[in-house]
């Protein structure tokens, strides 16, 4: 308990440090406070940016597996979206350890719950606009069967938005981040006798926020919420949209139907390309919304299809593929190949500088060849690893690499190719809920730098590169001096 707690004020104190210095209250027409702690002014607001998927991470999003909603969905795995019954004590101890992993490494680790509760406290603008989100997801009707006449007069004042905002008003802060996670609706009917009235509840709890991955992606630009494809998960959005909005993170831009974009399928590889996946969850629609608004930064898209499978076990584009260096990748063996049933094919976009226009300059190649052609080293993995989420890697930048399965770990520091580090931890209560390291992170912060990938003409973009912990150099060199060149810690 003492250790969760430190981890609870560590992610509290990584907040307070970000949202510094804090924004001069707001005033409006009659001179009135009216904001948030948690917003900066404009001259200090934080730069969302991800550049290349191997730049050095400064700034990650997490959500801790807390509270009811998690435990809704535990009741039934199947219809919340999970792979297997959850133990949830085992996934607190399982995601504490994984971010203390990444404090170590030297990021910022906040947590969703944090940054709603970052300043409530203490300012009242940020209670008002905690309670202002809550509203929207609290809500009251009336039971089937029921409508306003069958209430007294004195019973009407019940059912009301001015007595919701009296409930919430009167609520503690986590009361409020637990309305927000379960969205309950109350269903209201006349009882004729005691209060005057009766009711009964149902939740659509936000019981996949854990993967902090999918509500959006970040790129060269900044912050691109997405639109997720189960209807269940929709409000997730909205929610991180508040927090992204809280931190002083501005997003540059959205997308909408009939587009999909869930950040699972977004790997950024440079201010010259970038690439996204598109079948079971993300389409070609969110992909040309991306290139109609201009909001990657990039010269080239790389649009991942996958037409001959989208199953569930390898839904997004993380799932069987991973940008370990500048030029080593992993990739899902079996899929490899032009004769392989369940090939990935490439259509590549560019776009034209003086136009800014996009066309498309490559078409239906396959992905491994794609990515070898573009100076990627691949080190291949079996299914049977892919299904134990030995694709789904978190790289913290400059090859520094966590891994939640020990084999694909070991794999990677074995091959020639690969000059880092890997670190494994045990995520089995959290791959439990069909995800892994990199679908549980959101990066919205590395630090730009010059790769091979930018063009000449990109030369002054800023490029200093920040240095990780040194908790990854002291680890256990694997092979000897004729084994790979990675570590195994």
């Amino acid at each position: 308990m003492v250790e969760s707690a430190l981890l609870f004020s560590r992610s509290h104190q990584d907040v307070a440090d970000l949202a510094q210095p804090p924004l001069a209250p707001k005033r409006g027409a009659g001179g009135n406070q009216a904001g948030s702690l948690g917003r900066l002014s404009e001259a200090n607001v934080p730069t969302a940016c991800q550049q290349h998927e191997n730049e050095p991470a400064e700034v990650v999003i997490v959500c801790e597996p807390e509270g009811t909603s998690l435990m809704m969905g535990g009741l039934h795995p199947r219809a919340s979206l999970y792979e297997r019954p959850v133990n949830l004590d085992a996934a607190r101890a399982s995601h504490a350890e994984f971010r203390r992993v990444m404090r170590e490494a030297g990021l910022r680790v906040l947590t969703v719950r944090e940054i709603l509760s970052f300043g409530v406290g203490d300012h009242i603008g940020a209670r008002v606009e905690l309670e202002e989100l809550a509203m929207k997801a609290l809500s009251y009707n009336f039971a089937e069967g029921f409508k306003e006449a069958d209430l007294r007069d004195e019973d009407r004042v019940y059912v009301t938005d001015d007595y919701k905002r009296v409930v919430l008003e009167h609520m503690s802060i986590e009361q409020l981040i637990d309305t927000l996670m379960i969205n309950p609706t109350v269903h209201l009917s006349p009882s004729y006798r005691d209060t005057g009235l009766s009711a009964s509840y149902t939740f659509q709890p936000l019981s996949n926020l854990v993967y902090t991955r999918d509500q959006q992606i970040t790129g060269c630009k900044g912050i691109i919420m997405g639109r997720l494809r189960s209807k269940q998960r929709q409000l997730e959005c909205d929610l991180m949209r508040f927090c992204f909005t809280k931190l002083g993170f501005q997003v540059i831009g959205e997308i909408k139907a009939p587009g999909f974009l869930e950040g699972g399928d977004f790997f950024p590889a440079g201010r010259d390309l970038a690439l996204v996946g598109v079948g079971l969850r993300s389409n070609f629609e969110a992909c040309q919304q991306l290139m109609n608004e201009d909001l990657l930064g990039v010269r080239r898209l790389a649009v991942v299809r996958d037409e001959n499978e989208m199953h569930q076990d390898r839904m997004h584009l993380d799932c069987v593929f991973s940008i370990l260096s500048d030029d080593c990748c992993l990739m899902l063996k079996e899929m490899i190949g032009e004769q392989s049933p369940t090939c990935r094919v490439v259509d590549e976009f560019t776009q034209d500088v003086v136009s800014n226009t996009w066309t498309i300059t490559r078409e239906r190649v396959e992905f491994a060849a794609y990515m070898r052609d573009n100076g990627f080293h691949i080190i291949e993995i079996d299914g049977a690893d892919q299904l134990l989420y030995g694709c789904n890697v978190l790289n913290l930048g400059d090859g520094k690499v966590i891994s939640v399965h020990s084999g694909t770990a070991r794999q990677i520091v074995r091959d020639p190719h690969f000059h880092g580090d890997v670190q494994v931890v045990d995520f089995t209560p959290i791959t439990s809920m069909y995800g892994a390291v990199h679908c549980s992170s959101q990066v919205v912060k590395r630090t730009p730098r010059r790769t091979r990938q930018i063009p000449s003409t990109e030369a002054g973009l800023n490029g200093g590169i920040s240095a990780l912990s040194s908790s990854f150099d002291s680890g256990i060199k694997l092979g000897g001096s004729s084994g790979g060149h990675g570590r195994l810690l």
